[in-house]
């Protein structure tokens, strides 16, 4: 899964204000400031949860003006549930 292995993917994942950050972000995309607001952490703290989540793809990110707004990657998504897919799970598997 791109420039991040596997077991770096769910290190990222593990951490709660980051799923939170991506849940957020399920809604279309936000600026930096917005996400330390709703999170109430500070720009340092966020700056480093966008850094880790950037490395593993699963952000993309825009600057516009003065302003950097965050969105999902969903592509890397897509490349997890199909990782997933492999254990099965399916309608026709018992």
């Amino acid at each position: 899964m791109r420039d991040t292995g596997i077991s770096d993917t769910f290190k990222i994942l593990s951490d709660p204000q980051r799923r939170e950050i991506l849940v957020m972000l399920r809604v279309g995309r936000m600026s930096a400031g917005e996400i330390a607001e709703r999170l109430n952490i500070t720009p340092a703290a966020l700056s480093y949860h966008l850094k880790l989540l950037k490395k593993a793809d699963m952000l993309l990110e825009y600057k516009e003006k003065n302003f950097v707004y965050y969105e999902l990657n969903t592509s890397v998504f897509d490349e997890m549930i199909m990782w997933f897919g492999q254990f099965g799970g399916g309608k026709d598997e018992k």
